[in-house]
């Protein structure tokens, strides 16, 4: 069974930064893209980014580029997000995600993950 669990959420003020973590139990962590997605009250889960399995391909969200940065540490079964320069807006709960590699592209959608993490809230305040 893959179990996901997230930390490093918490209330910090705009500009400032949060490092989330992801670590993932079970075998086969190198075959899964991770994913970061997020989802405020009131609003869908969307998008934030994505690692391919081979750590060769990043996707970002709009709202994260030139902000966030995903990495991923296969030895140690780790999908990290590191936020900078933290909005208001970015004020959600985060959710990590596994995608089974099955070729083709890199996913993003909410639909293509198959497992997910409890979440962890971050909160921004203005």
């Amino acid at each position: 069974q893959v179990q996901l669990v997230e930390s490093g959420g918490g209330l910090v003020q705009t500009g400032d930064s949060l490092r989330l973590s992801c670590v993932v139990s079970g075998r086969s962590f190198s075959r899964y893209n991770m994913g970061w997605f997020r989802q405020a009250p009131g609003k869908e889960r969307e998008f934030v980014a994505v690692i391919a399995w081979s750590g060769g391909r990043t996707i970002y969200a709009d709202a994260a580029k030139g902000r966030f940065t995903v990495s991923r540490d296969n030895a140690k079964n780790t999908v990290v997000l590191q936020m900078n320069s933290l909005k208001f807006e970015d004020t959600a709960v985060y959710y990590c995600a596994a995608a089974i590699e099955r070729g083709g592209s890199v996913p993003v959608a909410v639909r293509n993950y198959d497992y997910w993490g409890q979440g962890t809230q971050v909160t921004v305040s203005s």
